[in-house]
């Protein structure tokens, strides 16, 4: 089965709280599974989140999740700290999972909508 996200960029408050409320709705009876989204306030949170390095990252490990960030950087070809920190900021974002396994980004797209 595939596991989609939205990516929302900009918006009113009110068109995330109708998504938290549809969720809620949704969960009370019985759909958890529904749709995942993230909302970022503006094009600049997105932007300085999703650079080129990360999103090239996360196809990375998409493709061949890694046990380590110290794995991963060595996949990479790329310096550890710098690694490591697009790791901290993704998983922040919520799309890196890290658990007792390794790393995993388990989207397998990323849909992005831009407020205008």
């Amino acid at each position: 089965m595939s596991k989609d996200i939205e990516l929302h960029i900009g918006g009113s408050f009110d068109e995330v709280a109708e998504r938290v409320a549809d969720a809620w709705h949704r969960a009370e009876q019985g759909d958890v599974a529904g749709q995942e989204h993230l909302t970022f306030v503006a094009w600049d949170a997105f932007s300085s989140t999703m650079t080129a390095k990360r999103l090239e990252l996360l196809r990375y490990l998409h493709a061949n999740p890694q046990v380590s960030v110290a794995a991963l950087a060595r996949s990479l070809g790329r310096d550890y700290r710098r690694v490591h920190e697009d790791v901290e900021i993704l998983g922040r974002a919520g799309l890196i999972e890290q658990n007792e396994t390794g790393l995993h980004a388990d989207y397998d797209e990323i849909r992005t909508i831009i407020a205008l």
